[in-house]
């Protein structure tokens, strides 16, 4: 669904001739592609195509903002604001982002779920936010806050 839906918009770019919106969107398809070759070799029968394509789009993202860092630091804010732009286009074919409140919901949830009783724990709180949440949360805010309820 979610494929469909970036090669929809790719079209619809093409059309508007917006340029940047258009590199932008054939860069995750690309990644994507890429992704999909990588599977193969990998022979992934029961894989969901969305949560791959989701995690893609939020790699992408963290890519871009540690891009914009290391431009802002270096003086190119020409550079910086086209990585802002790229990311306010992949972020919208990623699901809503959730509140703080909804993360310390979630967070704490979770750590009643896994039984996670001191620091030792916080890679499976981890890794169960992360197969629940993909996508929808930044999971380095997740972190502190489970290292937070946890000490």
């Amino acid at each position: 669904m979610l494929r469909e839906t970036l090669t929809t918009a790719m079209k619809d770019a093409m059309r508007a001739k917006e340029k940047h919106k258009l590199s932008t969107i054939r860069l995750v398809l690309a990644a994507i592609k890429e992704s999909d070759i990588e599977m193969r070799t990998l022979d992934k029968v029961d894989r969901d195509d969305d949560a791959i394509i989701t995690n893609i789009l939020s790699k992408m993202v963290k890519q871009r903002r540690d891009s914009i860092k290391a431009y802002e630091e270096a003086g190119r804010c020409e550079l910086a604001e086209r990585e802002s732009d790229e990311i306010a286009i992949i972020q919208n074919f990623l699901p809503k982002q959730m509140s703080d409140a909804e993360v310390e919901a979630a967070v704490k949830a979770v750590i009643g779920e896994v039984g996670a009783e001191g620091l030792k724990d916080i890679g499976r709180c981890m890794g169960a936010l992360k197969g629940k949440y993909a996508g929808q949360m930044d999971f380095a805010a997740a972190s502190g806050k489970i290292k937070a309820a946890l000490s």
